[in-house]
């Protein structure tokens, strides 16, 4: 028998997008960094993890979820910064914040978090560790 995969993180994931530099623009804002890979892919780094970012009016791979649609992401990126700091960086960028700051069960600990919404309407969650 062979031996159980045993995941250690999360590389990367994908979101389906009506506009891909609409979307680099948002998260850059958060900190992320836009990048072009393979055949003219586009996606955005954080760290050393990154986010696909799949157009949907054109399949970018031969491996794609079932039913992609823009708007339909649901996630969160940690971070570092005091989200009081987080909130006022948001104000000065002209994005809303929609719920928080707000205490939530994060994966290794309880995260303070603040969550947006990105030009799709995906609901990105920014929360930290250290308060």
């Amino acid at each position: 028998m062979t031996d159980t995969p045993t995941p250690t993180g999360i590389d990367h994931l994908v979101l389906t997008v009506a506009d891909v530099e609409a979307t680099c623009d948002f998260y850059e804002t958060l900190g992320g960094e836009a990048v072009t890979f393979g055949d003219d892919r586009s996606a955005v780094r954080f760290g050393d993890r990154k986010i696909n970012l799949h157009p949907v009016d054109r399949a970018v791979a031969d491996h794609v979820a079932a039913a992609p649609t823009p708007g339909s992401g649901d996630f969160c990126l940690v971070v570092e910064t005091p989200i009081e700091d987080v909130i006022d960086h948001l104000d000065e960028a002209g994005i809303d914040v929609v719920a928080g700051p707000v205490e939530r069960a994060g994966a290794v600990g309880t995260l303070t978090s603040v969550y947006v919404r990105d030009p799709d309407g995906n609901l990105v969650e920014l929360g930290t560790y250290g308060e």
